[in-house]
């Protein structure tokens, strides 16, 4: 029922999930955060059989990864991980649905029960139909640490609107993902030249919201003002996320869209897939300078 991402087992998307598979795999050489996943089964199971066993095993599992954090009902982030979702063609991006800051075994079966139903909304069912997918979906669920981010980036190793496979894009805000990844909020974007990780263009977002951890969960709050005008990352910052996305391009092979949070000087990554709307060829291998 349960897989560590250290455990062999995860990196079957097909017992795991996309996101989750990506993530076991990546968290043998790169910084993951710690966690668990409920393994993938029908959404008609999950919702309408006996899944008390289950949610067992997940409040065992939560116990678990809080005596390997060394924190009493820790903090975690709670994702959907579809059998068909980061792969090359379907990212599922937004589709379905993610909690912050779930703390405690009671709301974490929610948590892990919500998952579930996101894979069975209209939405989640027409981007399926647009995608010529199997319409009965199996759908595990990922649990993590959750790592309370001073700022929070997504890197694409080549250009997402232009294509251009010479450069890096990175765009960060202050505080968690929500804010970045669900559009709520305009980041500060970097373009880097990929051979010397050298930056050739910054724009400077508003920032004017973030995403902060509360009780219960999180909350959108104002960003001080004397922030909002200045970078949210430092250069050297931009180029150790830039550099961390060119690897995980070379061990994937292929351009990559990726998650990052950074706690103090501790970066993360969240999230690995391919930037599904680029043509997948197969540009010379680049080396970032170092």
């Amino acid at each position: 029922m349960i897989a560590w991402l250290d455990d062999p087992r995860a990196v079957d998307p097909a017992r795991t999930g996309g996101k989750a598979a990506v993530l076991a795999r990546l968290a043998a050489v790169w910084p993951v955060p710690q966690g668990f996943v409920l393994e993938a089964r029908s959404l008609s199971s999950a919702a309408n059989g006996d899944v008390s066993g289950l949610l067992a095993a997940v409040d065992a599992a939560y116990a678990e990864l809080g005596r390997r954090l060394g924190a009493d009902d820790p903090a975690v982030a709670v994702r959907s991980s579809g059998v068909d979702e980061d792969g090359a063609a379907s990212s599922f991006a937004g589709v379905l649905e993610s909690f912050l800051n779930v703390t405690g075994a009671t709301d974490l079966r929610e948590a892990v029960r919500a998952c579930w139903a996101s894979g069975a909304t209209d939405r989640a069912r027409a981007y399926r139909t647009a995608r010529g997918l199997e319409p009965a979906p199996r759908l595990a669920v990922l649990v993590q640490e959750l790592v309370r981010a001073d700022v929070s980036a997504v890197a694409f190793t080549a250009h997402p609107v232009s294509g251009r496979r010479d450069q890096v894009v990175v765009t960060a805000s202050y505080g968690l993902g929500e804010s970045v990844v669900g559009g709520t909020v305009t980041p500060d974007t970097w373009i880097l030249d990929c051979a010397r990780l050298s930056i050739s263009a910054l724009e400077i977002g508003a920032k004017e919201r973030m995403t902060v951890p509360v009780a219960g969960g999180t909350r959108e709050v104002a960003v001080p003002a004397l922030l909002r005008s200045s970078p949210c990352l430092s250069e050297e910052q931009v180029r150790r996320m830039a550099g961390l996305a060119l690897d995980l391009e070379r061990h994937a092979g292929f351009p990559v869209d990726v998650e990052l949070a950074l706690a103090g000087e501790r970066l993360v990554v969240l999230q690995c897939r391919p930037i599904t709307a680029l043509d997948r060829g197969s540009p010379p291998w680049r080396e970032a300078a170092r």
